[in-house]
């Protein structure tokens, strides 16, 4: 199953773990980064470890380490994958050559820890620097345990010296869309799933729902979350209704019906091959969850 919501905590936070786990996300991204100051990252490899070690719910357990270029990574890789964490979300990623770089690490350490070859999936956050935005087409060429494609909405505006990565009326900025865009392609060209970024404003849940369905109305289906409040929200959103699911059968039975027509009728609507294709990619989507 790919998961809907990924619902980032605090890797030194027990008390927020706990919380996390039993918020209903798909996923839960124990961060040993932003949320983490430098002092406590010895500590909160340590309650990640054991948090790993002791997984209760039906989360699926990711470690976000610190980015590879930091000095940090290989010491965050070595005290959680002993564990087994379902996949490692890697920050400030600017190609598939980091993706490459992270799959060799775990190829080592899966066998020094007797877990099965090629079981901890990796997740970039794609447009976190300049550099990667120029490389989104890139992730085709990356590892098999590529799960997906993220991006992020505040790194790369300061990297670039912006004030802000929203607009005075909440939009993103020019910048922030473009890595959205891109992000999106990125994913469709790896054939992976595309994952929308954080909606800071956790309180604001009607903004949330919009800009959910915003998002999976252009592609994503899944989103990272900041807080548990924000993940029923989130897995509604990105749950295809009984009448989707419904509308995409019948699309299927009409092309079976008529084998060979490149266009049919629907509804009063003409439909032609991609309308055949997003209806089998809802109803594989679902047959996973």
């Amino acid at each position: 199953m790919t998961p809907r919501s990924w619902l980032f905590v605090p890797a030194d936070a027990p008390a927020k773990i706990a919380k996390a786990q039993n918020a209903g996300a798909d996923a839960v991204i124990l961060d040993l980064e932003d949320s983490v100051a430098l002092a406590r990252k010895e500590e909160a490899r340590t309650i990640a470890a054991t948090t790993l070690a002791q997984a209760r719910g039906k989360a699926a357990l990711w470690v976000r380490i610190n980015p590879l270029g930091s000095g940090l990574a290989l010491a965050d890789l070595a005290a959680v994958m002993r564990a087994g964490p379902a996949g490692i979300v890697l920050p400030k990623a600017e190609s598939a050559a980091d993706v490459v770089t992270l799959a060799h690490y775990l190829d080592a350490l899966e066998a020094t820890s007797n877990l099965p070859p090629g079981q901890t999936g990796i997740l970039p956050i794609a447009t976190e620097t300049p550099a990667s935005l120029f490389n989104l087409g890139t992730y085709a060429q990356a590892s098999a345990r590529l799960t997906g494609l993220t991006w992020g909405a505040e790194d790369l505006p300061a990297a670039i010296g912006a004030t802000a990565s929203r607009n005075p009326d909440g939009s993103l900025n020019d910048l922030c869309r473009l890595a959205r865009s891109l992000c999106l392609a990125g994913a469709a060209s790896a054939n992976v799933p595309a994952i929308e970024t954080v909606y800071p404003a956790f309180r604001d849940e009607a903004g949330l729902r919009h800009y959910a369905a915003a998002a999976r109305r252009e592609g994503f289906c899944a989103m990272l979350a900041i807080h548990p409040a924000q993940v029923p929200i989130i897995n509604e959103v990105m749950t295809p209704s009984p009448a989707e699911l419904a509308y995409a059968a019948r699309v299927v039975e009409l092309f079976a019906a008529n084998p060979g027509a490149g266009v049919v009728a629907l509804d009063g609507k003409m439909l032609d091959l991609p309308h055949l294709k997003q209806a089998y990619k809802m109803l594989a989507r679902n047959s996973e969850e």
